[in-house]
Order: C-alpha cells, then structure tokens, then sequence
C-alpha cells in the first residue's frame, strides 16, 4: 500500500509541477513576471484561422462555374464506400486519442523554447515524467508476472496438545458424572501473524486422525481398528467444511493411554511425495509437480540426454530407464509416466499419551510445524495493480496541461502573425490572401491558378457574361419554386 500510495502521489506532484509551470510560466514578448493568459479575444485577422466568417471570392457560386473546370463527381456507390471509409477512420482515430495522447502533444515547440529559456524548467520535468512513468510501467509488468507465481512464506504453526480428566461421582445425577472420563483437546496458531484475519487452526490440514491404543480401545468400545490402532477420531476436508480454531474429543476411561495424532498438510499449490528412486535421483523428497518437472528437466540439461537430432526426444541413461522403463521417450511423455511414480506426501505423526493422573493435568504439550502461507506482499501487490487512486486527479491535471500547451501554441501563431505583419504589411497581406484564395479552393472542390484569378483581366473573358447569364436564370427559376410552393400551401 505504501508503493501504491508513492507512484501514484510521484505521479500527482509531477503533474502539478507541470501544470503550475505552465500557467505561472512568462508569456513570448512579455516582460519578466507577467503571467501567460489562457483565455481572450483572438488577436489575429477577421476570418480562419482566427475568427469570423470564412472570407469568399466575389464571383459566382459553384453551380455557376463553367463545367470543365469542377471535378467529375464519383458514382454514388464509390461515395457510400469513401464516405465509410472515411467514418471508420474517424472512429480509429477516436479511439486511440481516447486511449492515450502523444507526448508531443505536452512538448513546447522549439520556438517558444528559445524565446523564453525558463521553460527549460518545463522539458526536464516533462523527462522526469516520462522516466517516472515507464519505471512505473516496468514495476506493474514485473509484478504481474512475480503474481503468476506462488508467492510462499514459510511460518511457524504452534500445535499445543492438552487433555483433562473427569473422575467419577458415584453421587451424581446423570450419568455422566457417574463414569470417569477424559478429554483431549488440539489446538494451534500462526506464530507472529502479521495479517488482520487470523487464520484458522484447521484452515492448514488437509485431515486429522487421531488414534488410540488398540489394546485398551479396540472393539468392545466401538472403536474402529486402523493400521496403528483404534480409530478415535478423523476429520477431513470438505467444500462445506467450517474453519476451528481446534478439535476436542471426549472418551470415557480413567487410565492413561497412547494415542497417535496425524495431520495431513493442506499444501498449496498440492505437493507429492516421490517413488525412493526417483527421489535419491533428484535430490527431492517431496514437492509440487511443476518442481519436480523442473528438476527433471533440470537433471536431462546436465548430463547432456536430449537428443542431438530430434530435440523432442530424451535418451534416457541408466537411472531413466529404471525408473520410466524406457531407453528413450518425448519430454511430453514425462507428466503422465510421473503420475504412477508420485504419491501423496507423508503425514505429520505425533505420539502422545492422555494422562488420567491430576499431576500432570495442567501440562500442555508444545510442537512447532513449518507450514506455507501467503506472503503478505502478494496483497500490496495486488492491491497496487487495482488500485485507481489519484487516476481522475492526474487525468484533470493532463487535461490543463494539454489545454494550456494548445494556448501557447495559439499564443504563439497570434504572435507570429503580427511580428510578419508588422516588418511587411504588404507582402503579408498578399501572402495571406494567396493562403485564403488556395482554402477557397480546397472548401469548394475546384481547381483553378490564383494568381489569374487575382487579377481584373481574368472575369472579362467571354465565359463571365455566360455565368452571369446563368446566375441569374437560377436565382428566377428559385425564386418562382418559392412562389409557387407559398400558393400551394396557400391553396390548400
């Protein structure tokens, strides 16, 4: 949590810092300690890019124009298929602005840079946050991967073994009390566990047996006969099992007895114990499959037994064959040979004796097991990768400094605009007619040279009085479908 808690507060401050620099930051042309504006009027000339309305070419509207001189039009399925084209592109385009915008977005042009050197500031915070931001890339990727993996923290479980016993009251009313019996409890906790939920005793076994001397509790007591001796008491896991914290059995009896207590491990990822040969060939006793498929691989690099020819075939050495039975076999082959050599690994046995004597009563036999449980880091880890704080702060933050780049950028071109305009009025009044002359032109589909249409002599062709002619002819021909719709609607 406190790694999650920094990259993303890293990663707020450096946004900020970004952000302030480029609201406090010094205006191109303004003296020092005068702050940029991010609003106002447009400072440039009536018409785009700056304002109002596009400026038109006193002449003829489009239907007007002489044929020859438009584009043909395409046929209209072409510009179905052109128009969904074009729409699909708009969507992609979308899209990937929607999901991420390019760092050159937030980079200040190298024109802005060299007239005001205080924005250096900015570009080495701007590299800072790109170095933060792929560190911060690199460490999620590494702990997605470190999460594929089981993540164990070998702990010790504390197993306390206590029983206390009842004597028998020849004056009492039930009758319980008349018999003397005793009672076994095993329980157990997690030595110095740091997590909020304590985990249950029996949330670490996978079974408990406890059983007892066969020659005092054999048949006669309705006791169930087992390899060691009398089955006092199983427990086993189930889907619907419910956690304890531990387990008390309660027998009638007044002499001390023997009993075996097997616990059976709930291993995770599950754990296997290895055929003896198999085993003094590894070097493993026992340990989950994925392990041991390594150590095998791991034993068919070192003496060299992977065939020079077929790299998917394993000749197999002495000790191979006596194991898989095989002079040569697929490395695929290994997960379903290994089956019949793995078995379930070993109980923990523990021998104890249930005294009956009132001396030995308040003695508590201790055992310490080594047991498996999550690391406490795989939380933090996991919690980092979900975590969405500060995110709406940052993106908020990314959205002013875009917004305030695109002002500067503005700024800028407003600029521009007047220092041309003020060295040569003239020249940039041309330039900048020519600029609006070659937009007409790309608004309104029609080719043409500007610079004859710049001048006087180009509109007393013979063409111009056909144009006109036509003009006119549409403008009556318009205007007698206006009359004659108003006298319809009139009509009805």
């Amino acid at each position: 949590m406190a790694t999650e808690e920094t990259a993303g507060g890293a990663r707020k401050a450096t946004k900020s810092k970004l952000f302030e620099f480029l609201v406090h930051g010094v205006r191109p042309g303004m003296p020092s300690g005068a702050r940029m504006p991010h609003q106002g009027a447009p400072m440039g000339p009536p018409g785009p890019p700056y304002g109002g309305s596009p400026a038109v070419r006193p002449g003829l509207p489009s239907p007007v124009m002489e044929p020859s001189r438009k584009r043909p039009a395409p046929s209209q399925q072409v510009q179905q298929q052109q128009q969904q084209q074009q729409q699909q592109q708009a969507v992609q385009s979308r899209a990937r602005n929607a999901k991420r915008r390019k760092m050159a977005d937030k980079i200040l042009p190298q024109r802005i840079r060299e007239l005001v050197p205080e924005s250096q500031a900015y570009m080495d915070l701007l590299a800072f946050e790109r170095k933060l931001d792929q560190t911060i890339m690199r460490k999620r990727v590494d702990i997605q991967e470190a999460l594929k993996r089981p993540m164990k923290q070998k702990r010790k479980l504390r197993l306390y073994i206590s029983n206390t016993f009842n004597p028998a009251r020849p004056d009492a009313d039930d009758s319980d009390g008349s018999i003397a019996s005793w009672e076994l409890r095993v329980e157990g906790k997690l030595l110095d566990d740091p997590g909020k939920q304590k985990k249950k005793f029996s949330s670490f076994f996978k079974s408990l047996v406890i059983e007892l001397d066969k020659d005092l509790y054999g048949p006669d007591n309705h006791l169930v006969e087992s390899k060691r001796g009398a089955l006092l008491f199983q427990w086993h896991r189930t889907p619907t099992t419910q956690e304890t914290d531990g387990f008390q059995v309660k027998r009638p009896g007044d002499v001390s007895v023997r009993c075996t207590l097997l616990l059976m491990l709930d291993y995770q990822p599950p754990q296997f114990k290895l055929d003896p040969r198999l085993a003094r060939l590894l070097g493993i006793h026992t340990q989950a499959r994925s392990c041991i498929i390594q150590a095998l691989w791991q034993y068919v690099k070192t003496n060299k037994l992977q065939d020079s020819h077929d790299k998917e075939y394993i000749n197999c050495d002495k000790y191979f064959q006596q194991i898989f039975d095989c002079p040569r076999l697929k490395f695929s082959e290994i997960p379903q040979r290994l089956t019949n050599l793995l078995l379930p690994p070993d109980p923990i046995v523990i021998n104890h004796v249930i005294s009956v004597d009132p001396n030995d009563q308040k003695k508590t036999a201790c055992y310490d097991i080594d047991v498996e449980v999550e690391d406490p880091l795989k939380g933090q880890m996991s919690s980092f990768l979900l975590s969405t704080a500060n995110q709406q702060e940052i993106a908020s933050l990314d959205n002013k400094i875009h917004e305030t780049i695109e002002s500067i950028n503005q700024l800028k071109i407003q600029r521009d605009f007047m220092l041309s305009f003020s060295r040569d009025p003239k020249g940039y009044i041309q330039d900048w007619l020519k600029s609006q002359s070659r937009d007409l032109k790309l608004m309104t589909d029609v080719v043409g040279n500007p610079e004859e249409e710049r001048r006087a002599a180009f509109y007393h062709e013979p063409w111009s009085q056909e144009a006109v002619s036509r003009y006119f002819y549409c403008k009556i021909q318009q205007r007698r479908q206006e009359l004659e719709q108003a006298l319809a609607v009139r009509n009805t």
